[in-house]
């Protein structure tokens, strides 16, 4: 029988308990930062915030009740996305001191570490400005200063927004459902951002900023190399992506979320949606046109992207486009190269990595490509999932008026075309390049888009909740850096397959498969991040949904796609 409770006094103390079995006491109401402090974790990166039993907190959050401490570092997504939202409101705080009444926008993010920022008055990023800037920041830095929280009445936010000249926030914030708004404060500047923060500046140490182009680019660590800032590297092709569909959006003005809800609610919504497929209908063209005035010596076509560009949609509507002008595709399953099983390589788990290029028997794949690119007959093998060996399958030969149509995440890999002449391939990387921004300061991660369209589609046509995709998240973005993304500079052309308004389509159909993500898991952690940043879009209704286009890429993920059933010719 077990004794029974003695009454004993309230304790003043909260104990905080860490993975490594060791806990330490404080008073109630002791900041997470003081026990993270104390504990002196050995960790990759710096800890910026942490999991407080399973939920994601400040590390400025009071311990009133024990609990176990799980460290959040820059290493992690959710870490790296802490520092990136403070440093970017460093930046902003000291900017606001230098130069009162400019506005620095944040648009997009560089692939080795940074966001490329414009400022309203173009002299804030010349050298010597952007020298004066960075100066201040580092001595904001060194200052060590408080990032609070504080709640702020909604209309008096709302006109702080509008006398800053900062309209975007104003009309966002404009239709919130409660009477105020959590703001940030640092050195007298309050901002709004959709995130937590570190709880002082000395967390932020490790930026950088340089000019660019029309503004400049704020760097800060990437979460492989969280100690470090990644060698400056130009994209020029990327950078025109974002640049025009910046001019897209700005043309069709539409240039944040706010905006967006707005022309919804005013009955544009069947105008918005028809002009983003237009945006696509306008790229696909290009690539069209420039395989017909090519006709006679490409006779390759590989498309490779990352999960959820749109790959599938893509590659069957430029064949589509390719058939109006004569030329007819002939699909090739790489799939059908799998070496045998027994030779597949394994991964780090020492499970079968089919991701791997060895994974496929690339010798026999260019050898097929190149008698068919010469016009000779080749016979196919048939990969058997069940045994795990090639077999025998069916004769294929093109002719004048074919060309070939390889979509995969190998498409780019040079070595899977080695020895064939480059002008005999076109080459296009896929991905949703872009996405419309919350406001001036307040991005949506591109990589946001492809995980909820992920979501949605593996929910409708493969029996996986959020929570399932969301914890295989990660490994699918190894792979993509892995295998797909040091190639994309060998496409020809990129493709942006992001839509304006997918996040409000999409949205009835998250919202509901991401609550269902079990609390106090770490898949309910990502799932909050994603709850919250589409609490900001309105929702397109259901009858509305009807004026998406059946070939819209978007119909991929949501369903009712015109071209599910539509293949190419087929090896």
């Amino acid at each position: 029988m077990n004794p029974l409770p003695t009454p004993s006094p309230i304790r003043d103390m909260v104990q905080a308990r860490f993975p490594d079995g060791r806990a330490f006491d404080a008073p109630r109401g002791t900041p997470l930062e003081a026990f993270i402090d104390a504990a002196k974790l050995s960790v990759n990166g710096r800890i910026v915030a942490a999991l407080k039993n399973g939920r994601l907190r400040e590390l400025s959050h009071p311990l009133r009740e024990d609990a176990l401490l799980v460290p959040v570092t820059t290493a992690d997504s959710d870490g790296g996305r802490i520092y990136r939202r403070s440093l970017c409101f460093l930046m902003i705080a000291a900017a606001a001191e230098m130069w009162p009444g400019k506005i620095i926008t944040i648009q997009h993010s560089m692939p080795f570490g940074g966001y490329y920022c414009e400022c309203s008055d173009v002299h804030c990023a010349l050298p010597d400005g952007l020298q004066q800037l960075k100066q201040r920041m580092q001595a904001l830095v060194d200052a060590d200063l408080p990032i609070k929280q504080v709640r702020v009445p909604l209309d008096e936010a709302v006109e702080l927004f509008r006398q800053q000249g900062d309209l975007e926030k104003a009309n966002l914030f404009a239709k919130r459902r409660k009477d105020y708004l959590t703001m940030y404060e640092l050195n007298g500047v309050r901002d709004y951002f959709h995130g937590f923060m570190v709880p002082r500046t000395r967390y932020l140490n490790l930026f950088d900023l340089r000019p660019y182009k029309d503004g400049f680019i704020l760097q800060f660590p990437r979460r492989h190399q969280p100690e470090r800032l990644q060698p400056f590297e130009d994209e020029p092709r990327l950078a025109r992506v974002f640049q025009e569909y910046d001019d897209w959006l700005r043309i069709i003005g539409l240039p944040s979320v706010a905006a967006l809800n707005e022309a919804l609610a005013n009955g544009r919504l069947q105008q918005t949606i028809l002009v983003a497929e237009a945006f696509h209908q306008q790229q696909l063209a290009q690539i069209t046109a420039e395989i017909a005035s090519r006709r006679h010596e490409i006779k390759l076509v590989l498309i490779s992207g990352p999960t959820s560009a749109g790959k599938t949609t893509f590659s069957k509507r430029l064949s589509i486009q390719l058939m109006a002008q004569g030329i007819f595709p002939v699909a090739i399953g790489m799939d059908n190269y799998f070496v045998d099983r027994s030779l597949t390589p394994r991964d780090e788990n020492g499970d079968y990595d089919f991701e791997a290029l060895e994974a496929v028997d690339v010798p026999l794949f260019r050898q097929h490509l190149k008698q068919l690119m010469r016009g000779e007959k080749i016979e196919q093998p048939i990969y058997n999932f069940h045994t795990g060996q090639r077999e025998e399958g069916p004769t294929l030969q093109i002719g004048s008026d074919h060309v070939l149509l390889i979509e995969g995440i190998h498409g780019l890999n040079p070595k899977l075309v080695e020895g064939i002449a480059p002008e005999a391939m076109y080459r296009v990387f896929i991905s949703a390049f872009t996405q419309l921004n919350l406001d001036k300061h307040n991005r949506v991660p591109t990589t946001d888009t492809r995980l909820l369209r992920r979501i949605v589609r593996d929910a409708a046509h493969r029996g996986y909740s959020a929570a399932d995709t969301i914890a295989r998240w990660a490994s699918v973005r190894r792979g993509e850096k892995r295998h797909i993304f040091p190639y994309q500079n060998n496409a020809n052309l990129f493709f942006n397959s992001a839509l304006v308004y997918e996040m409000s389509a999409m949205k009835r159909l998250a919202e509901p498969l991401l609550l269902q993500v079990e609390p106090g898991t770490p898949e309910r952690v990502e799932a909050n991040r994603l709850l919250a940043f589409l609490q900001w879009f309105d929702p397109i209704p259901t009858e509305g949904l009807e004026l998406i286009a059946s070939d819209s890429i978007l119909r991929e993920f949501i369903g009712g796609s015109i071209l599910e059933t539509f293949e190419p010719w087929r090896s």
